[in-house]
Order: C-alpha cells, then sequence, then structure tokens
C-alpha cells in the first residue's frame, strides 16, 4: 500500500469516527429533552390531580351541606305540621270554651236585665214582684269561683269580670279581680301584670294587694328583669309589712342581691 492509499484510508477514518460521535450527541440531547418534557407533563398530571382532589371535595363537602339542609327542612315541615294540629285542636277548644262562656254570660246577664235601674251595690236583684230575680253577689262570686277551681278559666273570668261590673264595691271585688289576674298567669302573663296593678291601684287596703305586689314580682322576675322585681319586692315590704307575702318578698330580695 502506498503512503497516498494511507493517508486516505485514514482520512476517511477519522470523518467516520467525527459523524460517529455527532450522531450519538444529537441522540443524547433528544433524549434529554423529551425526559424534560415527561417530567412536566408529570407536574402538570399531578397539579391537575391535585386540582381535581380539592374540587372532588368541595362538592363531597356540598353534598353533605345539601343533606344535612335536607333533613333539617324535613323535621321542619313534620315540626311545623305538628304545631299545626296542635294549633287546630286549641282553636276547636277554645270555640267550645268560648260557646260555653258566651251562654253562661248570655244567662247572668238575662238574670240581671231584671234587676232595677238604680239598686244598692250590694243588694240582691228583684223583680216586678218584689222577691229574687237572678243570682246575688255571693251566688254569682261562688259560682265563677267554683268554674275556676275546675280548670275553666276562661269562663270564671267571664263570671268574675260580670260580678265586678254589677257589684263593684262588694267585699269580694279584691278577690274576684286576683282570680281574674291568675286566670291570666299562664296564658298572658302581661295580661295578668295589668290585672295586678289595677287591683293594688283600685284595691290598696284590701288583703289581696300585698299578694298582687308579690305576684308582680314574680312576673319581672320570669321576664329576667330582676331591678323591677326588686322594687315590687320592696314595695311589698314597705306597704305591708306584717303580710306573709312581705316574708317571701325578703327571701327573694336578698336571693336578687346583685
Amino acid at each position: 500500500m502506498t503512503i497516498s492509499a494511507a493517508r486516505r484510508n485514514a482520512l476517511f477514518l477519522s470523518l467516520g469516527l467525527t459523524a460517529g460521535c455527532a450522531l450519538k450527541g444529537d441522540v443524547r440531547k433528544v433524549e434529554l429533552q423529551v425526559q424534560a418534557l415527561q417530567g412536566q407533563l408529570a407536574k402538570s398530571d399531578t397539579a391537575r390531580a391535585a386540582e381535581q382532589d380539592t374540587v372532588l371535595a368541595a362538592v363531597r363537602l356540598l353534598q353533605q351541606a345539601l343533606a344535612t339542609q335536607q333533613a333539617y327542612l324535613v323535621q321542619l315541615r313534620g315540626d311545623l305540621r305538628t304545631e299545626l294540629i296542635v294549633v287546630e285542636q286549641q282553636l276547636v277548644a277554645i270555640q267550645e270554651l268560648t260557646g260555653q262562656s258566651q251562654q253562661r254570660l248570655t244567662e247572668l246577664r238575662s238574670r240581671l236585665e231584671t234587676r232595677s235601674q238604680a239598686p244598692d251595690p250590694n243588694a240582691v236583684p228583684v223583680g216586678p214582684s218584689g222577691n229574687p230575680a237572678g243570682p246575688g253577689p255571693d251566688q254569682m262570686y261562688d259560682a265563677s269561683l267554683q268554674q275556676y277551681r275546675r280548670g275553666s278559666n276562661a269562663t270564671a273570668r267571664l263570671g268574675f269580670r260580670e260580678f265586678l261590673r254589677v257589684y263593684p264595691t262588694n267585699e269580694r271585688a279584691p278577690d274576684a279581680l286576683y282570680y281574674v289576674g291568675e286566670s291570666f298567669e299562664q296564658s298572658a302573663p302581661d295580661s295578668a301584670a295589668a290585672v295586678y296593678d289595677q287591683l293594688v291601684k283600685a284595691y290598696p287596703n284590701s288583703s289581696r294587694a300585698p299578694s298582687a305586689l308579690y305576684k308582680l314580682g314574680r312576673l319581672a322576675e320570669q321576664r329576667g328583669d330582676r331591678t323591677t322585681a326588686r322594687n315590687f319586692y320592696s314595695r311589698v315590704i314597705a306597704g305591708y309589712p306584717r303580710s306573709p307575702e312581705a316574708d317571701l318578698a325578703r327571701q327573694n330580695q336578698q336571693r336578687l342581691r346583685p
């Protein structure tokens, strides 16, 4: 082999090696780019998966809230339905009681219409013949008290009020007004307080006055008005110091001290 041929072969070999090295470098670059792209895609998939988990969690919370709200609405509808039934029953009872009360009041009024135009407040109404023409004050009071003790508060209240209208100066008038107040205590405490206040002002010297003042203090306590309650108890102690209610008022005042 000549020197020229040897040089030519060496040149070709050098070019081949150079081309091979260049091809391997390009392949490596492509591999690195592919790996980088795969990493980016993986990160993107992870981020999307995290976002999807967050959205799913929010949806689950919303579903739970809706389920809770639906359960509450179902319970509320049931409670309202029950309350409506109770109210309807109470209305029926009130209507029946009102009918009985109106009938009783009509009977009382019809008996009292025969009394004279200007009778003695404590006298028994009489008819044209001079004989009794209806219930006297004791009969009317006792009939109303009997209704009260039976638990017929509305009927008793009407009877006592009619008694007070016809016999306002009778010695039992403070008692009748006191029972009117008691008939309101459970159903209408504000009305009871108004009646007790009326009793104290109209009959301050009666034995029912300290009881009415004490009741006003108790009603104020039930409203959470401790200051007003203490004032009523003080009035009982100052105005009626020897009454049984005064001892109770002193105990309650000590209990309500700030």
